[in-house]
């Protein structure tokens, strides 16, 4: 008789008592975790709420006061524009570009500061260990500083060129690259109008050099060549009265800012004499007044009989003599009959087939 060595039947509920008391655990263990951890949950929920509340009045507020002081700003270069003197010390579209220019510079780093500083107080509350970020952040800066190094230069020069004020809005400008008037003054580009109108878009970090033809004052000069037996003293008393009157004259007696003033002759040749005259002007008034300048001493010598000088021609070279060697052909092998190429080139006789 054989006796079974297999184990007792499990009684029908076993597994399933075992499932419900291993639920009744985790439960009871998750209820438990929950309930040590539930403070420390709302006291991070709070504090990241706080962070982000307290940023973004922060950065709401900073950005209010930069965008009212701007207009303050304008408000009173505007003002300053309708009285007699203003019109001529400010102008009104340069300082209003450049302060919006400095403005948005302005809100933007507060904006980057603000909400960088709450990001990074936001990732320590949450216990994240930012070492590692701010190095990748780090790198990836490093990175994109090289491959975008046009585009920083370009911006770090247009934010040096609008906080030192070298140019404006209405300035007669030489850049280097173009020369002309500017139309807007931006951080990255600068745009200029050309005498013939075109618009020059010029890179702030390619401007190596500025040229501001309209700060402080200008200086207009003119030219007089007159024959060389003409009567300086007669011309040099003429050209000094056509001056004081085109000083007295309107609108010439307000961009004139000093008398016309005769400097003496420049040059002396056998068939002229020029004499230069000079004029200290409003900014950017210059070529004006030397055209309107020109245009009286021309009439007032005409009027008192002093002749100009005609404008020497520009030299040009003498046509060289012509190689006589140019029509002789060059001397041929062939014209020696004792030469290697006429004996080469001389006819074999036919044989003698009589004998």
């Amino acid at each position: 008789m054989f006796w079974s060595a297999s184990p007792a039947a499990t009684p029908p509920g076993a597994h399933r008592r075992a499932s419900l008391d291993d639920a009744t655990e985790k439960a009871t263990n998750a209820a438990g975790w929950v309930e040590e951890n539930w403070a420390t949950w709302l006291t991070s929920a709070l504090q990241i709420a706080l962070i982000i509340i307290i940023a973004v009045i922060l950065r709401h507020v900073i950005r209010r006061t930069i965008t009212k002081l701007i207009e303050r700003m304008n408000r009173t270069a505007t003002a300053a524009q309708g009285t007699a003197l203003g019109g001529l010390l400010v102008n009104a579209e340069r300082r209003r570009q450049r302060s919006e220019a400095i403005g948005s510079v302005l809100r933007s780093v507060a904006s980057f500061v603000i909400m960088g500083t709450a990001a990074l107080t936001v990732l320590s509350v949450l216990k994240i260990n930012l070492a590692p970020l701010l190095a990748s952040a780090g790198v990836a800066g490093v990175a994109i500083g090289f491959g975008a190094r046009n585009l920083v230069t370009d911006f770090l020069s247009g934010v040096f060129m609008i906080l030192e004020d070298q140019y404006g809005v209405g300035d007669e400008i030489d850049a280097g690259v173009a020369t002309g008037t500017v139309v807007e003054v931006g951080l990255r580009v600068t745009k200029l109008r050309g005498p013939n109108g075109a618009i020059w878009y010029i890179r702030n970090g390619e401007v190596k050099r500025i040229g501001n033809l309209s700060q402080g004052w200008s200086t207009a000069t003119v030219d007089v060549m007159i024959a060389p037996d003409q009567d300086l003293d007669r011309a040099r008393e003429i050209i000094t009265a056509t001056g004081e009157e085109m000083s007295k004259a309107e609108p010439w007696n307000e961009q004139l800012w000093e008398a016309v003033e005769v400097l003496g002759l420049s040059e002396v040749h056998l068939d002229s004499v020029t004499i230069s005259v000079s004029a200290k002007t409003m900014p950017g008034k210059a070529p004006g007044i030397e055209r309107e300048l020109r245009w009286r001493i021309k009439k007032a010598l005409d009027t008192e009989g002093i002749s100009l000088a005609p404008r020497p021609l520009p030299d040009t070279p003498e046509d060289p003599a012509p190689d006589p060697s140019a029509t002789v052909a060059a001397p041929s092998a062939l014209a020696s009959p004792t030469s290697p190429q006429s004996l080469a080139t001389t006819p074999i006789p036919p044989p003698n087939l009589g004998k």
